[in-house]
């Protein structure tokens, strides 16, 4: 991970297809692009990387949250839960539908704790948004146990963990949908985009026409398609679709080394009494896109932190401090701080985060240590790093 890292004469050969052939546009143009479509290629080749009967390609990860939140009916006024841990764009997605993020606790998974999202279900309650954080899984089991009790959707934002597997289904196809995000710095890129992916055909119709203006796309002529219902531009590009349809093709070379130089570093640190590692749910397999441990504390990781920037170690954080991925300091979240006028609703869940502790999540950020794991590494190179680690770590301990 990224996958930009071994861009190679796959990607070149996709891309230079569409600028030979002149289409950049996904739909339409039929006369013109003689038999070319990246992204309806693209699409086909990840229903068979995820096992599921239907995807659609948009621009973003998360325009693929707002799309799959959206394709099920929720919207405003709809609470969703979603973890303390996440990138911005969870909350983002579900607020611009006008739906309610609701914030719970994770757990030793670094993903949402099944028994804080029983807690917080309601009536107005929809949707629970697992987000598989750093390349591995919540427990999908007890979440889906609750989901089924309460007749909640399960989305599956999988955007960090395209490859990791849950009792041998790729992760983002266990729930009733699931996203990804294919931007420059995940392990399959498109430069930009993203994906919906679902069984379910109801959802699949509604996200093909919600993300291309309401478009139906029935028969071969645009300007005469009809427009079931509303819907906006969440279109993803020929150009990106193509660097994609190379790009996952490699999917399996990709996560071969991910896994390799996962299991040296990992190994490495094993035998450090006061380091342990994050949980992974019985039958699941991480996607080995990040490395990622427990330090005794806080202050023990921070130090840690430091100790590696000192020996020459990148791409490893500690997301305590952090304002992109975790709760404490989304100070513009919880102030509501936007553009436009937010409605009633989501101003007063909003508000009762200036006021809500999140100490178990607070207790597994603060001593976690992530490490991305890199594509282009050698091997002297990753066993030079497992030892440079080691020797940080031990340096504090």
């Amino acid at each position: 991970m990224p996958g930009f890292e071994l861009f190679g004469d796959q990607e070149r050969k996709e891309v230079n297809d569409v600028l030979d052939n002149g289409v950049l546009m996904r739909y339409g143009f039929d006369g013109l692009r003689n038999g070319h479509w990246k992204a309806k290629s693209l699409e086909k080749e990840l229903c068979s990387t995820f096992n599921t009967n239907h995807v659609q390609l948009v621009s973003s990860g998360t325009a693929a949250v707002s799309v799959a939140l959206a394709s099920a009916g929720v919207g405003a006024g709809d609470e969703v839960i979603m973890p303390t841990f996440t990138f911005v764009a969870s909350f983002e997605a579900i607020m611009m539908l006008g739906a309610i993020p609701v914030l719970v606790d994770i757990d030793d998974t670094l993903t949402l704790d099944p028994k804080a999202v029983e807690a917080a279900v309601t009536p107005k309650t929809k949707a629970v948004m697992v987000v598989h954080m750093c390349g591995s899984m919540g427990d999908l089991n007890a979440l889906q146990t609750v989901c089924s009790k309460h007749k909640l959707l399960l989305v599956e934002d999988a955007c960090q963990a395209i490859g990791g597997t849950y009792k041998g289904k790729p992760l983002g196809s266990v729930g009733d949908l699931g996203c990804f995000s294919f931007d420059f710095v995940k392990t399959i890129t498109c430069g930009e985009g993203g994906a919906v992916i679902t069984n379910n055909e109801t959802y699949y119709v509604n996200a093909d026409h919600y993300s291309d203006h309401g478009h139906d796309h029935v028969g071969s002529d645009r300007g005469a398609e009809t427009h079931p219902f509303l819907g906006y531009n969440f279109r993803i590009s020929e150009l990106h679709a193509a660097v994609g349809l190379a790009q996952v093709k490699r999917l399996p070379e990709f996560i071969t080394i991910q896994k390799k130089h996962y299991t040296i570093l990992r190994k490495a640190l094993a035998d450090i009494p006061e380091v342990s590692f994050r949980k992974v749910p019985e039958g699941g397999e991480e996607s080995y896109a990040f490395l990622n441990f427990f330090l005794p504390d806080l202050d023990t990781a921070r130090k840690v932190t430091t100790a590696f920037k000192e020996h020459g170690i990148d791409a490893c954080w500690n997301y305590f401090d952090n304002n992109w991925h975790y709760v404490r300091k989304w100070d513009h979240l919880k102030d509501a701080k936007s553009l436009y006028p937010l409605t009633s609703e989501i101003n007063a869940a909003l508000s009762k985060l200036k006021t809500t502790g999140f100490s178990q999540s607070d207790a597994f950020i603060g001593r976690n240590i992530s490490c991305l794991i890199k594509l282009s590494w050698t091997d002297a190179e990753v066993s030079e790093r497992a030892s440079k680690m080691a020797e940080a770590i031990k340096s504090v301990i």
